[in-house]
């Protein structure tokens, strides 16, 4: 009898490649500065290096992770350089990291409480505790009738939402209606599409001088749906908006959606994380009369991707939306009613063991740790804004509330333009532009890790040394 093969990788040879795997990771945090920070490979060059078919039988190892530097790291856009000022921050850090590898390492399916119990208590416990944390309304924590859980992105969240609201209204799904600002996150209209609700009654509200939305063209948009024959369904804030940083005022829009009895969500996507600082905790005001919440500690809580935490106010409203109980799920724990099963807080049924990571953070940090990078990065942000004010040729784009600075060249879109594409083709910093009042805008963006003084002071030069450039060129 021919004994059957083992393709197993032994414990022995998981602790050797698992330590030089950790040792790679750790050497590539400790140079990543050196890297460009923007890939500069072309379309399929990455796919042009691989095989056109998968091995017949199985490689190395030691092959493997020369492939990782081969293949793999030229067609990296380095997200966690010091000098990346793209988009928003994705912040990780090592006990985050290993927060992952052990999540990954049990391999758990946290959908009910039964598959484990740690899974569930754990992410319900470090909800309250982000609760405390950033000064939440008490109506989010577990001890009330809502609650928290992560979810893997705002854009899950805000669905989720408006799933509940839509469960909440009792009206034809056809004659529902959402609100949103002219800046808010392009996941909500992606939301409203998945969630059958039609694509012209989502209505986009204009904003103010500093691209927050107004309370009073909401009012008279939703007057003006009523006596139409509508029913307004779902409101969403924002508290920091992705291309201004701009926060929504939160207390007049949450009285109108109670005036009319509409679901009101805020996302807090990247900016909610500088309320755990008590000076910036301002963003939240109004924040009790929401009916959902959520912020992402995976962008400015050294908590790696995927991680974004969502609160309601009431969790029997997510449940109805979305509980669904087939006979293969049923579980003694789950008809105790004692338990919380979160895959009826969620779109998937599946679920990783994603508190771990957030328990790890805030464990070895502890709040002050973590309210030390929040102080840093708006301080350097604010630095940054001086030094744009006093440049003849530059002028800020609102006034920045915290780490997001909003600023373009007074040579118009053309240069602007040119700016962003040279400093990016350059490998040595990373912006991303947007348009505001029609006008494209470059936005720095502060709030990596390791990003020091010395990177935004770098970044800087070579903006300036750039638009000098493109001046002459022009």
């Amino acid at each position: 009898m021919i004994p059957e093969q083992d393709y197993h990788m032994s414990p022995e040879e998981f602790r050797r490649w698992g330590y030089k795997t950790i040792d790679w990771i750790a050497n590539y945090l400790e140079n990543v500065e050196n890297l460009p920070v923007l890939s500069q490979v072309e379309p399929g060059e990455i796919r042009a290096k691989l095989p056109e078919t998968a091995p017949q039988k199985g490689e190395s190892f030691e092959e493997i992770l020369k492939d990782l530097d081969r293949i793999i790291m030229p067609g990296i856009t380095h997200w966690q350089s010091p000098n990346f000022f793209a988009f928003f921050p994705t912040g990780i850090s090592a006990p985050s990291i290993l927060g992952e590898l052990i999540s990954a390492g049990l391999g758990i399916q946290g959908m009910l409480w039964a598959t484990s119990p740690a899974c569930t208590e754990l992410e319900t416990h470090v909800l309250d505790w982000l609760v405390d944390m950033l000064a939440l309304p008490e109506h989010f924590k577990s001890s009330s009738a809502g609650g928290g859980v992560i979810q893997d992105s705002a854009s899950s969240a805000s669905l989720v939402a408006l799933l509940a609201a839509r469960e909440q209204a009792k009206a034809d799904i056809n004659n529902l209606v959402t609100y949103i600002s002219t800046q808010a996150h392009s996941s909500i209209e992606k939301g409203v599409k998945i969630a059958g609700l039609r694509r012209e009654n989502l209505r986009l509200i204009e904003v103010d001088g500093n691209y927050a939305m107004s309370p009073d063209a909401l009012q008279q948009c939703i007057e003006a749906d009523i006596k139409a024959g509508l029913t307004p369904c779902y409101l969403a804030a924002t508290v920091g908006t992705t291309s201004s940083n701009a926060i929504d005022p939160i207390p007049e829009l949450g009285a109108i959606a109670q005036k009319y009895n509409i679901w009101f969500h805020v996302d807090g996507a990247m900016s909610g994380t500088a309320a755990l600082c008590p000076e910036f905790r301002w963003i939240h005001q109004g924040l009790e009369l929401a009916d959902s919440y959520c912020f992402n500690p995976h962008k400015w809580m050294l908590t790696n991707f995927d991680c974004t935490s969502f609160y309601v106010r009431d969790r029997t409203k997510l449940n109805q939306a979305l509980s669904i109980m087939p006979e293969y799920l049923k579980n003694q724990a789950t008809e105790s009613g004692k338990v919380i099963d979160y895959r009826d807080w969620q779109i998937s049924l599946g679920r990783r063991f994603r508190s771990l990571k957030l328990w790890f953070v805030i464990r070895h940090y502890g709040i002050e740790g973590l309210q030390h990078y929040i102080r840093k990065h708006i301080a350097l942000a604010q630095e940054f804004t001086e030094w744009v004010k006093s440049h003849p040729q530059f002028e800020l784009v609102g006034n920045p509330p915290l780490n997001l600075v909003c600023f373009r060249h007074k040579g118009g879109d053309e240069i602007n333009q040119a700016i962003v594409n040279s400093l990016n083709s350059s490998g040595k910093v990373y912006l991303t532009p947007t348009k505001l009042d029609q006008k494209v805008t470059l936005r720095m963006s502060i709030g990596q890790a390791t990003t020091e003084k010395s990177n935004v002071e770098q970044a800087w030069k070579l903006i300036c040394q750039v638009a000098e450039s493109v001046e002459a060129n022009t």
